[in-house]
């Protein structure tokens, strides 16, 4: 108990005016009061020295200490008996004061997309780690890069701006509506988590998760996030960053939790029974603010914001969508018992233009055909390299490609590095695994015989694992693989326009939904599709041509769109019949019973 910081002097006391600002001064700023600690009676002092003397005796009565100051709302002062709304106002604008975080000067970032960001002392401290610098090696948009020459950017850029975008979100939220009562620990937290958001990433971002781990370790459910969250968990322990957080005013490990549940959601998956909210580093009072980074209720989040722009630019695709003008007219409401940051009501047909610019990148970046194939061929590189890359991690334990997402000290050195690695090795054990890569940086690649689509009435049947990867499928003489590609708006075949609230500019407080059909005809009907991509690992001209005639007559067969090809006009000649039953006959495209016996045994 003697150990527990009272309330500074200087809160109880008016400036003495006879002080002069030189000797106002200090090399060494005075220590913050530490309320989390403080008693009953040491809240008690603290409203006597904020002229509120009069409530002592409520905040006695019902036990309040200074942990509990942080959470005390207008409808709780209320409830315990402060009735009159100038009271309330006053208690709240005193407590307040309590969060301020005091900081070193914020220090400036020269981004191309941002222009001059400011960012928090401790978000720099964070920027100087290895954890965090290992992303200046890993790409952005992973195998684009070697379709698209300006898409070189890294996550590390990436990661900057959405901890920048996310206090820009919060700090208007703040200043548009004080009665959130957003704190300083608060707005620190959520640029953190929008800094570290993205450290678990592998080599080549989603082709590491998406394509080679999947294929590697089919045996886990892996995702980046939760490597995201050991990443962080390392990085504050490796580097001792926890005295630095305190001293900057963070509540651990409330906060830390509160940080890692904005990257990847709920860290218990099973709430406690009868408990609906599942999260706990911030009430159910601060919901929004779970919003921000990684929006899991309708997927518009600062995350998105930076990518879109940052993407656009070194693409070389025009951006539709200004974040600016969204954060000007974010608000609040409360939507069925929670809060949600909403938008005004003439602002729907920009969010459909944001889900459209989304859509567009996957069409012609993310998705594009010649990209495609180049990640297939690194994730085959990668997974004959597995079992021969080293990598040294913790208490001296060794770890490969596959493995190396089971220890936070072996990920911090996986970065596309190893792609060079492999590249320019003489080991022979990666022989195979060096070809298919030289195969890439010759240009050498497997070609695409087309694409089809078919309808949405099939997503019940052919769905994972068939969806999930693209599967390899062999005969005597040639080999073929297929990629199952979705397009959607983010949520599988939902809008996700209809799970975001608008206010209108009569009432800023009530929450509106607003319809498709209350927007505009134009709209699309469907917001999913699945593409069937069929490529041949042979490059010669007759290969293809028997390959390419086969896959048009299989989807006909299926009663798929027409696909589109290579050489259109000669792929259905005369003799295409007497052709295909011909490469059958020798053996060559035995593959397409795999394929339908794929497509007619996925229920």
């Amino acid at each position: 108990m003697e150990s527990r910081k009272r309330p500074s002097a200087a809160l109880l006391r008016l400036s003495d005016s006879s002080i002069t600002p030189e000797k106002k001064v200090s090399t060494v700023p005075p220590p913050e009061p530490d309320y989390i600690g403080w008693s009953v009676e040491d809240v008690c002092v603290y409203l006597r020295g904020e002229a509120l003397g009069e409530w002592e005796a409520v905040f006695k009565e019902q036990k309040i200490t200074g942990v509990g100051l942080h959470y005390l709302t207008d409808a709780d002062l209320e409830k315990i008996g402060v009735s009159r709304l100038g009271d309330r106002l006053r208690i709240l604008s005193s407590l307040r004061k309590l969060w301020w975080i005091k900081a070193e000067p914020n220090k400036v970032f020269n981004d191309p997309i941002h222009g001059h960001l400011e960012l928090h002392p401790l978000l720099v401290k964070i920027i100087d780690t290895p954890q965090f610098q290992r992303l200046r090696n890993i790409k952005q948009l992973g195998g684009v890069y070697l379709v698209f020459p300006g898409a070189s950017h890294n996550r590390f850029e990436h990661s900057i701006g959405v901890g920048y975008l996310a206090r820009q979100l919060v700090q208007a939220l703040n200043e548009r509506q004080p009665e959130l009562l957003i704190s300083p620990r608060d707005i620190l937290c959520v640029q953190i988590a929008g800094l570290c958001h993205d450290l678990g990433h592998g080599p080549f971002s989603h082709l590491f998760d998406g394509m080679f781990i999947p294929r590697a370790r089919p045996d886990i459910t892996w995702k980046h996030e939760s490597t995201s969250v050991k990443m962080f968990d390392y990085l504050v322990k490796d580097n001792d960053l926890e005295p630095l957080m305190e001293q900057q005013g963070l509540v651990l490990p409330q906060d830390l939790i509160f940080i890692k549940e904005q990257i990847a959601g709920p860290l218990n998956d099973v709430s406690p029974q009868g408990q609906k909210w599942p999260y706990k580093g911030r009430p159910e009072d601060k919901s929004f603010l779970y919003e921000i980074v990684a929006n899991k209720r309708n997927g518009i989040d600062v995350d998105k914001w930076d990518y879109f722009a940052r993407d656009c630019y070194h693409l070389g695709i025009q951006n539709n969508f200004d974040y600016r003008r969204f954060i000007k007219f974010a608000r609040v409401c409360e939507v069925d018992g929670k809060k949600e940051i909403c938008t005004r009501d003439k602002e729907v047909g920009n969010l459909y233009d944001m889900f459209h610019t989304r859509n567009c990148l996957h069409r012609r970046a993310y998705q594009h055909r010649v990209g495609n194939i180049i990640e297939t061929m690194i994730t085959e590189a990668f997974l004959k390299a597995d079992p021969h890359i080293q990598i040294e991690g913790s208490d001296g334990k060794t770890f490969t490609l596959s493995t190396a997402i089971d220890d936070p000290e072996a990920y911090t050195k996986l970065t596309d590095q190893v792609f060079e690695q492999i590249l320019n090795s003489s080991n022979p054990q990666l022989t195979e695994a060096r070809q298919i890569l030289r195969n890439i940086v010759y240009r050498r690649l497997y070609k695409c015989l087309g694409q089809t689509q078919y309808e949405m009435r099939y997503i019940n049947k052919f769905a994972l694992p068939c969806l999930a990867l693209p599967y390899m499928l062999s005969s005597k003489s040639v080999l073929f693989l297929f990629q199952v590609i979705v397009m959607d708006y983010g949520m599988k075949e939902k809008n996700p326009i209809n799970s975001v609230r608008f206010y209108c500019k009569k009432d800023v407080t009530k929450a509106i939904q607003i319809r498709k059909n209350q927007v505009s005809k134009m709209l699309p009907e469907h917001f999913a599709e699945q593409l069937i991509r069929v490529y041949c690992k042979k490059t010669d001209e007759e290969s293809l041509e028997v390959a390419k005639k086969h896959f048009v007559q299989w989807c006909m067969n299926r009663n798929f769109s027409k696909p589109q090809v290579l050489s259109l006009h000669t792929l259905l000649g005369q003799n295409s019949p007497a052709i295909i039953r011909d490469a059958n006959t020798k053996g060559q495209l035995r593959f397409m019973g795999f394929f339908y016996e794929r497509l007619n045994n996925c229920d």
